[in-house]
């Protein structure tokens, strides 16, 4: 579990990050960073930041932020069929530094990335797609991915319908995907 200090420096982090690359935050959207460690305590290497600018009924703006190397578990959007939602459609569009996202598809014979080596079991997909600044990658709903920033972090703008992450469903039975 984090701390409120770890929290605190992560938030502070993320804004830096943000800043560098040109990209604004009011006082609010700095203030509510939302961090997730997935419930691992590992927040250096497993997890993710986040400023979430809109989440209506119909769509989803936000942004990810990872440092260096950060890996986001293996999971999906599935479909609600309690809310009419047919899962979670999302376009990933790098802004600053470089993710490579994992998704169902035709393996890597080379993967630039390694999951965190005690959970590597968790991860089953290979497909990989390099995203560099300008670049994007749309995730249809119910697609198994995960993602992994390159050695300097990342910045990553989604697109997506409506944002319901408290039903995600990781691969990995030991990840939670709590918010702070």
């Amino acid at each position: 579990m984090l701390t409120h200090l770890q929290i605190k420096r992560a938030q502070r982090r993320t804004a830096a990050m943000l800043k560098q690359a040109g990209i604004t935050l009011t006082r609010a959207e700095a203030a509510g960073i939302e961090v997730t460690d997935v419930g691992l305590g590992q927040l250096e290497r497993i997890g993710l930041q986040l400023v979430v600018y809109l989440n209506t009924e119909r769509c989803c703006a936000k942004e990810l932020v990872l440092f260096p190397r950060q890996t986001f578990p293996e999971h999906r959007h599935p479909p609600l069929p309690q809310f009419g939602d047919p899962g979670k459609e999302e376009t990933f569009r790098c802004r600053w530094g470089k993710v490579y996202l994992y998704v169902e598809g035709e393996p890597a014979r080379k993967p630039q990335c390694r999951p965190p080596a005690e959970r590597a079991s968790s991860y089953t997909v290979w497909h990989e797609v390099v995203l560099g600044p300008g670049q994007q990658h749309t995730i249809l709903p119910d697609t198994l991915h995960w993602f992994q920033a390159g050695p300097q972090g990342a910045i990553v703008s989604e697109f997506s319908t409506r944002s319901r992450d408290e039903f995600d469903i990781f691969t990995d039975p030991g990840v939670r995907r709590v918010a702070r």
